[in-house]
């Protein structure tokens, strides 16, 4: 997990205050990863990344403010290393399956993020609302390459909401989410190659 936070551009150089702060998003989002929202506390991230209580409250106003930070830190992230994976893809096909990829490696390299980020996200619905609708706008800049009619703003999101729940109940039973890459691809690829047209 630390390494995902960390590479967060508003964390560095490494001042005083950003790497306390980068140690707290990384300490909360363990102590949510591991005992879940309900059970994580302050007390638990301070120990966590060695810092003191005073320090916390210096740079959060409570638990939420911390996980949302991390979750916002995180998802940002996320979504720069989608953007590097299909940045050069030569056509939407490949755009469509490097993305997904990237999306997928991202949470299985990370599983304390991908564990929050999955299944904690309710603590932060507008957040998790925000990411959601950003990756239904990617796809549909994905399909408006295909030369057909971009799918509806709804079917979008609904496919970004079915990627983000498939994810969601791999991570809850402790499988791999890597392999959810050839039916995550076919099922976009058939919202946009069906014969009728978006109406």
């Amino acid at each position: 997990m630390g390494s995902l936070i960390a590479q967060h551009p508003s964390l560095g150089p490494l001042l005083t205050e950003r790497v306390q702060r980068a140690k707290l998003l990384e300490a909360m989002v363990q102590a949510v990863a591991d005992k879940g929202y309900a059970n994580a506390t302050v007390a638990d991230a301070v120990r966590l990344a060695r810092v003191s209580r005073g320090t916390f409250y210096a740079l959060f106003d409570s638990k939420e403010d911390c996980l949302a930070a991390a979750y916002r830190a995180g998802t940002e992230v996320l979504e720069e290393r989608v953007a590097a994976a299909v940045r050069d893809a030569p056509e939407w096909r490949a755009e469509l399956r490097l993305g997904i990829r990237a999306y997928l490696e991202t949470l299985e390299s990370e599983p304390l993020f991908a564990r929050v980020y999955l299944l904690q996200a309710h603590i932060v619905p507008e957040a998790r609302e925000a990411v959601i609708r950003r990756f239904a706008a990617r796809y549909g800049k994905t399909f408006a390459r295909s030369g057909r009619p971009v799918p509806p703003e709804e079917a979008l999101y609904a496919l970004a909401v079915g990627l983000h729940e498939l994810a969601c109940t791999r991570v809850r039973r402790g499988a791999r989410v890597r392999d959810l890459e050839d039916i995550l691809v076919g099922c976009a690829v058939r919202l946009v190659a069906e014969e009728e047209p978006w109406t």
